[in-house]
């Protein structure tokens, strides 16, 4: 006799398929065979299922017994078998009805004692559960999180006795409702940064067109102030973004009882993150930093502290939104579109080649220092800001008149104006910020008028302006005018948005440094005639 089930695997954050069968043969030595390319953790559960037949009075039979998982050329991984294993198993031995299980996929971990423990994953199950036309099976502490999915049947037992009694018709399982939508916790006001006006401005250029920036000063100016407060001038996710967020957070098992919070994500690792921290990988690849931070912020301080190969992994999904996580046996995808803040001192020291307390090894260390972090990875940063030491007087100045919510309404009324262009274009919307306009749609409604052409040409031109920096500093003129209400990109718009990137000086321009006070884009200017 084969009995059936359904369960998944997951690739990424899409759950695909598995058919789960059990076979039971008398004439042959007892066992129990787990096959269908399973790692360790999944051949672990015949252990698992043995033990918890056990914990609730079931004996497995003197057979051999095998287990199927279907297709056998994809690779399962992960504890969340158990269940559909158990199943199916107790289907076979007339436990349950063959036909109870119809219509049922089925996830979660099996304790000895019968109890069902909680597993990454319900989310994109329940999804992919409803896509099959089919309700899901999963552990009760995972019930709230998988009724996010929708129309969608859903069981959620806490043990096996109890979803044996369910099929028996002894003890109705009520579905579980949708967990709670989280607040967020309070949010740090830009009031509270004294001092740094053209950073905070930079700030809110950023909040306002997703882009990319970094902040460079000495110990103490205001960095990681300025970014942690970069959440506050952000909307809330959208629901489709809180979707995909979600399905992220679920496969790394970091929803909690089914709660969801519609503040975008706000990632900080510490600079020793690996490179399969930052981008995902690790033994049963996992989503890292980036995709944990898709549809938000990654912050990463100290940047020149975090080793190169982490660094440069970051290059793809800058461009691509997107990280493949590249095994012998298959290519995992996760999202990564997130927006990435930075902060870094000038220089090993700290303080750099000028004013007071002057690293006394400048340029040389300075130079030294910004060499760690390649040219790739400069290119893809939109706004370079210098934080200069907060002095006395600044701290003495009461608190600036406007704050966070001054600013993020400012920034609300930008992106309102890219989703309208994004409509009248005909493009998805999470392709209406101005960090990812491309092609046409830049041409079209980025296009500076005639003197602010040839600014950037000349700017270009002096400076080594690259292919990729020419198209960010026209996305950032956008969102500058966008800011100021503007309907087109003008001189003033592009000059700014040159003053903010900055790009770095390549080799054979002698000792200049990317920050030593007057970037490129800023002489550049200064040799065009108003």
């Amino acid at each position: 006799m084969v009995a059936r089930v359904v369960t998944v695997a997951f690739d990424g954050v899409e759950a695909r398929r598995v058919d789960v069968q059990v076979q039971l043969v008398g004439a042959a030595q007892p066992s129990f065979t787990i096959v269908g390319l399973p790692d360790k953790a999944v051949a672990e559960s015949r252990e698992r299922v043995r033990g918890a037949f056990a914990g609730i009075g079931l004996g497995l039979p003197p057979k051999r017994i095998i287990a199927n998982l279907a297709p056998a050329d994809l690779p399962k991984e992960g504890s969340h078998f158990d269940l559909a294993i158990g199943l199916v198993l107790m289907a076979a031995l007339g436990v349950i009805t063959p036909d109870a299980l119809d219509g049922w996929a089925a996830i979660g971990e099996l304790g000895l004692d019968g109890r069902i423990a909680p597993v990454g994953g319900a989310l994109p199950a329940a999804v992919a559960a409803s896509a099959m036309g089919l309700g899901l099976i999963c552990p009760e502490a995972n019930g709230p999180e998988a009724a996010w999915a929708g129309e969608v049947a859903i069981l959620a037992p806490r043990s096996l006795i109890g979803l044996i009694n369910h099929f028996k018709g002894s003890q109705v399982l009520r579905p579980p409702e949708p967990g709670p939508v989280r607040a967020g916790g309070a949010v740090p006001d830009l009031r509270e940064v004294k001092g740094q006006e053209s950073a905070k401005r930079s700030l809110e250029i950023a909040a306002a067109g997703g882009h990319n920036l970094l902040f460079v000063g000495p110990p103490g100016s205001g960095k990681s102030m300025l970014a942690q407060r970069l959440p506050g001038l952000l909307p809330p996710l959208t629901p489709a973004e809180l979707l995909e967020t979600s399905m992220v957070w679920s496969v790394a098992g970091l929803i909690e009882r089914g709660a969801l919070t519609r503040d975008r994500p706000f990632r900080s690792p510490h600079h020793s993150a690996s490179m399969a921290a930052l981008t995902g990988g690790g033994l049963k690849a996992r989503p890292g930093e980036a995709s944990l931070a898709h549809n938000g912020v990654l912050f990463l301080d100290e940047l020149p502290e975090y080793s190169a190969q982490a660094l440069d992994s970051l290059r793809a999904p800058l461009e691509t939104g997107e990280i493949v996580v590249a095994r012998a046996n298959a290519h995992i995808r996760y999202p990564a579109r997130f927006q990435l803040i930075a902060a870094m001192n000038p220089c090993r020291c700290g303080i750099g080649g000028g004013g007071r307390g002057a690293c006394g090894k400048a340029p040389r260390c300075q130079r030294d220092y910004q060499n760690r972090i390649s040219g790739p990875v400069f290119d893809r940063i939109d706004l370079t800001v210098e934080t200069p030491p907060v002095t006395a007087a600044d701290m003495a100045l009461p608190p600036p008149a406007e704050g966070t919510a001054e600013a993020a309404a400012r920034v609300a009324v930008a992106r309102g104006l890219q989703a309208e262009r994004a409509r009248a274009a005909g493009l998805a919307p999470d392709q209406a910020l101005n960090a990812r306009a491309s092609g046409e749609t830049l041409e079209r409604f980025a296009a500076p008028d005639a003197p602010g052409r040839a600014l950037l040409m000349r700017a270009g031109e002096a400076g080594g302006l690259t292919a990729r920096g020419w198209v960010r500093t026209l996305r950032l003129a956008r969102t500058i005018a966008d800011l100021e209400g503007a309907s087109g990109v003008v001189r003033r718009h592009i000059a700014e948005a040159l003053v903010h990137r900055r790009t770095p000086v390549g080799p054979g321009t002698g000792d200049a440094l990317p920050w030593s006070g007057s970037g490129v884009a800023t002489d550049s200017i200064a040799q065009v005639p108003p």
